[in-house]
């Protein structure tokens, strides 16, 4: 169900524990050859396809395209939410929603920056809500709910998303192919491993003149539906949890 295409008066009668989903993305640099708004572009058809499975049984909120993105404003175009303003944009989202009186609510995260304060925000609004034990808060970044896609297409030189990077550009080139620049002549940024197992700060000149972090050379359009249906079906499988959680236990 798109809350955006609701009456109030629909919104009202859906029973209480049905899922609310928030998808959170960005806009930002990718580099030479992606648009600024690959993250959302990306995470808007993961999250199309897995509504295929729960359309009827989940409510799924607009899109925030607004993303935590201050270690890109080095690169024009780039917009951002400083951390603690989206921090408390999404710890907002959630309680309108419990306002509303659903109980269960997931943000599903595209984007690499929003992973942090999301987390933060999910932990803060349990905390705020500490007397009441039949709400669910979750954030799930689409990349980490568990696959492994190499497994399944060798080909895959990656083994973690990167930015602007075989992956993504992969998806793009699948999903919007006219939006891709020249990414077959782009060299490869390592990720690198600063001081692990230590987080360290960072910006993401530090990291990348040229704004991409990755094997973009390497991307595929077969490799991009690979990814989707692989990313599609874990972001299925977490909300199935969801909606099967018996409103009081530890696991689901």
């Amino acid at each position: 169900m798109e809350l955006a295409n609701l009456a109030w008066p629909a919104v009202a009668a859906l029973p209480r524990d049905t899922p609310v989903v928030i998808p959170i993305a960005a806009l930002e640099q990718h580099g030479h050859h992606l648009p600024l708004f690959t993250d959302s572009l990306l995470l808007g058809e993961v999250v199309r396809r897995a509504k295929e499975s729960v359309a009827e049984r989940v409510l799924f909120a607009p899109l925030t395209w607004l993303g935590n993105s201050d270690h890109h404003l080095g690169f024009a175009g780039t917009l951002s939410a400083p951390p603690r303003t989206y921090l408390d944009l999404l710890a907002g989202l959630a309680d309108n929603f419990v306002q509303h009186g659903f109980r269960r609510v997931v943000f599903v995260n595209g984007h690499g920056g929003n992973d942090v304060p999301g987390r933060q925000a999910v932990f803060e609004l349990r905390q705020r809500y500490r007397q009441r034990d039949d709400l669910l808060f979750l954030l799930g970044t689409y990349w980490n709910l568990g696959a492994k896609p190499w497994e399944s297409d060798p080909s895959l030189h990656q083994r973690e998303m990167g930015h602007a990077c075989e992956w993504e550009t992969s998806m793009i080139l699948r999903l919007a192919p006219n939006l891709v620049g020249d990414f077959r002549s782009t060299a490869p940024v390592e990720p690198g491993k600063a001081f692990a197992p230590a987080i360290r700060g960072w910006i993401t000149e530090d990291r990348s003149e040229s704004g991409h972090i990755g094997w973009p050379h390497l991307a595929s359009s077969e490799k991009g539906e690979h990814l989707f249906r692989v990313f599609a079906a874990d972001v299925t499988s977490l909300l199935e949890r969801v909606i099967c959680w018996d409103g009081k236990s530890w696991e689901g």
